[in-house]
């Protein structure tokens, strides 16, 4: 329902203003006064080399790429990048002393892969012939034509390239995330990883909003057109924010080539749905502007059914049944403007605005019948409920960039902005039939705003083995909304009387300072570590107007981590193993604390818990990854992850609420700290090439989750879960790419029950047209129509199943046109390094 959708939205939103770490800050600002280490660098060197054909004839490889990373754990960031010339040869400059990788990329050759070492004061560093294999790419950091968003895959973290993914043709970041490895979207939009819905989602490193919960714009208001890589990070540093049990960031297109650059969409969906898109960019001399805009209006079909055995105060049980039937009509649009600008050749300016306008509608018919368990008599009521959901967001954000030519790996990064939030989101349920109470209707309000910023220093040690990485964090976030029932009068004339008992309004402030610090180092017979220490500040302060309520909160908690690595291949990159520990937290929000009863409607409503606690766990994982010959890539991970304090969602029958109303059994939502929860698991990928025209790759994960509750009278409860996802891309002939993938998802144990299992399959084909200037696409998406979410309630007085059914199969056919230098991504390579930046990263 839309008001449960706002609120897990709205609701939740975490920032703030205090730097609480003083020991770290002063070490931040410590660090960045030692300008003498960047003078303690010696000059930087001149790499050259020639690549040629393996074969007999050793022809040159022109316009080949060439890649320079630096081989350090937890960075393998790109140094620098060229092409080869007509001959082969290649120059690579101002490349200061340190280890790295060199990766030759050819289209139809195998990548080399090779260890560059240049000491201190070498200047010069001749590679000699560099010869390639022909054969197939290699799978990590290489873009093919015609395959499925390639994985760049490194132990802790995956990058996936999203740019050629055909399965999310028409839709949002979220039907992206439901392609990526080791994370499941449910049908109501929730993302979870590795089983766990509690984590940090980032849009270009500013966190994004979800039905997870989470400040900025949601998921589903950002086109999957506008998405160039996903990064995953199942066990992040201390660079990175504390929350949650992973970190994943999703990195936006941008684009840097010479005029005017673009391209034009428009996507059509079955049973009225329609999606717009612009993406223009203008870069002449110093300054790229960047114009886009995105829409969409789309009608879904919804179906959701319960039925429920709840034990009566007075005795004897009553049996419900619900069923609703809907239609969801959504108008959103985003318009993007932005600056990037070169204010010198060490130091950039971007400047970025946001609006967004959203309007959502749902009807949705409504049908109630209630029996006491052993009566023949049925009450039924037939009823339409509406929503009309409206919502403006304004986003702007200043970024700032700082490299030193001189001293390679030396960068200073700032960032700070503001979002701006209302919502108003009216319900309303009418009775139109059957023997029942009247029925409500229901109004809320939210105005937010939201400030953050952010500064970033990484140091290189004098002989590039090591880096330090420091930073500070500011978060604020001011929130004031209401919630307003208004119930039916015994005068049908007077129409509905506002409930002041239910109907409340509240204000809150929550404020999050954070600081970091990190050192890693590359040591000898290819052993690496790192670690890290950061500081975390929870302040929350809120209270209900009329003093019914107040909510205040303070905290501040440490969180460390740690990584070891060693190479045990011949070739940095080719076999991997590692090692790594981080501590999580999962904080409640302002919503989930304040002890409010807040109707969902008459029969359901949630009361936050004053008591509640944040919880805390240990993630530890061992992972080991191998690259072979001729594009084989296999990741295998052992993982733990050990929570303390856990927050369950938990649902019971209120008593007296029952004996007083006139609508049958009321139940409370509500939420509580349930002792401990203990996950372990493997998971595994797999990619590989099975002919020129066909490739295949594989993910899936299998754990062990285990509930140890000391609350409620229940006894421990342990269950095996697991995903899976399989994906076949073939290139029948020239210019057409195919995509077929599937996913499952196991039961999920839950602290009062489990979410039964589902899946689906998609199914994709894009033409490319008129020498790639354009690209004709179609897309089925869950072909079979399985995607469904099931679940089941258990406990001694409450017997409860969901059935809920989204509009899932969906036909897509859509045409793009490319303006400028971009055309359709095929016949050639990219390299694709990671992106990031923003908070934590």
């Amino acid at each position: 329902m839309p008001f449960q959708n706002a609120f897990s939205t709205l609701h939740i939103m975490d920032y703030s203003l205090k730097i609480n770490s003083l020991v770290l800050a002063a070490s931040f600002s410590t660090w960045l006064a030692l300008p003498q280490a960047a003078q303690a660098q010696t000059a930087p060197a001149t790499l050259t080399g020639t690549a040629v054909d393996g074969g007999a004839k050793a022809e040159p490889l022109a316009f080949a790429t060439v890649l320079l990373r630096r081989a350090e754990v937890a960075d393998t960031s790109l140094v620098t990048s060229t092409q080869t010339s007509l001959t082969g040869a290649f120059e690579l400059n101002k490349v200061p002393a340190g280890t790295y990788r060199l990766r030759i990329q050819a289209l139809g050759y195998q990548g080399l892969v090779q260890a560059v070492r240049v000491a201190p004061g070498q200047t010069t560093l001749a590679l000699g012939t560099l010869k390639l294999r022909a054969g197939t790419q290699q799978l990590a950091e290489v873009k093919v034509t015609g395959q499925q968003a390639v994985m760049q895959q490194e132990l802790g973290k995956t990058v996936i390239n999203v740019e050629k993914d055909l399965s999310s043709v028409g839709g949002t970041a979220v039907n992206v995330l439901e392609n990526v490895p080791s994370v499941a979207v449910d049908a109501s939009g929730t993302v979870s990883l590795r089983g766990s819905s509690n984590l940090t989602i980032l849009i270009d490193g500013k966190p994004a909003g979800t039905s997870n919960g989470g400040p900025g714009p949601r998921l589903d208001q950002i086109p999957a057109s506008q998405i160039a890589q996903v990064e995953v990070m199942t066990n992040p540093s201390a660079k990175y924010d504390a929350s949650g049990t992973g970190v994943i960031n999703i990195i936006t297109k941008k684009n840097k080539k010479e005029g005017w650059n673009g391209q034009a969409a428009l996507v059509v969906g079955t049973r009225d749905k329609y999606s717009p898109s612009l993406s223009l960019s203008r870069h002449h001399g110093k300054a790229t502007w960047n114009l886009g805009y995105d829409g969409q209006d789309q009608q879904y079909r919804t179906n959701n059914r319960s039925a429920q055995t709840a034990l009566l105060p007075e005795g004897g049980s009553l049996y419900t049944t619900q069923e609703g039937l809907g239609n969801q009509h959504s108008r959103n649009h985003t318009l993007n403007l932005g600056l990037n600008y070169e204010l010198t050749k060490e130091q950039t300016l971007s400047l970025s605005v946001q609006p967004h306008y959203e309007h959502q509608t749902e009807i949705v018919n409504n049908t109630l019948t209630q029996q006491a368990v052993g009566s023949p008599t049925v009450t039924t009521q037939v009823g339409q409920e509406i929503n009309n959901v409206k919502v403006s967001v304004i986003e702007s954000s200043a970024d700032y960039r700082h490299t030193w030519e001189a001293h390679k790996g030396r960068e200073l990064t700032a960032n700070a902005g503001m979002v701006n939030i209302d919502a108003n989101i009216p319900v309303s349920q009418l009775l139109t039939g059957g023997t029942a109470p009247a029925g409500f209707r229901q109004q809320q309000k939210v105005q937010a705003q939201i400030y953050f910023g952010q500064v970033d220093y990484t140091l290189p040690s004098a002989d590039n083995k090591g880096k330090l990485e420091t930073g500070v964090r500011m978060q604020a976030l001011r929130n004031s909304g209401s919630t307003a029932l208004f119930a039916p009068t015994a005068n049908p004339e007077d129409d509905f009387v506002r409930d002041e008992n239910r109907s409340f309004d509240y204000s809150f402030t929550q404020v999050m300072p954070a600081a970091y610090a990190t050192y890693q180092r590359t040591l000898a017979h290819g052993w690496s570590a790192q670690g890290g220490l950061r500081s975390e500040g929870t302040f929350l302060n809120g209270s209900v107007a009329d003093g019914r309520a107040n909510v205040n909160r303070s905290y501040i908690s440490l969180f460390p981590s740690a990584t070891v690595a060693r190479e045990l291949g011949k070739e940095p990159g080719q076999s991997r193993l590692q090692f790594s520990y981080a501590r999580r937290l999962n904080r409640p929000d302002f919503m989930q604390q304040l002890p409010i009863q807040l109707y969902q409607d008459p029969r359901n409503y949630r009361q936050g818990n004053p008591n509640l606690l944040p919880e805390f766990s240990h993630n530890l994982e061992l992972g080991h990854q191998l690259n072979l010959a001729g594009g084989t890539s296999l990741t295998a991970t052992v993982f733990a992850r050990f929570t303390q304090s856990a927050i369950q969602r938990i649902r019971t029958i209120d008593t007296l609420a029952t004996r007083i109303s006139n609508v049958g059994v009321v139940t409370q939502e509500t939420f509580q700290n349930l002792g401990s929860t203990t996950n372990l698991g493997l998971e595994m990928t797999w990619a590989q090439p099975l002919a020129k025209w066909w490739r295949v790759s594989a993910s899936g994960s299998l754990f062990r989750s285990e509930i140890a509750a000391n609350a409620l009278n229940t006894a421990n409860r342990a269950a095996l879960a697991g995903s899976a996802r399989l994906s076949n891309n073939f290139t029948p002939r020239k210019g057409l790419d195919v995509q077929l993938t599937g996913n499952i998802r196991s039961t999920v144990l839950t602290a009062q029950g489990r979410v039964l299992p589902t899946g689906g399959l998609d199914l994709a084909l894009r033409q490319r047209l008129f020498s790639d200037r354009a690209a004709l696409t179609l897309r089925v998406s869950d072909l079979l129509n399985t995607q469904v979410r099931r679940v089941q309630l258990a406990t001694p007085e409450l017997q409860t199943s969901l059935y809920s059914k989204y509009e899932t199969r969906v036909g897509w056919l859509g045409f793009t046109w490319y303006i400028g230098a971009t055309k359709a991504k095929a016949g050639r390579i990219d390299a694709a390094p990671s992106g990031g930046g923003g908070f934590g990263g």
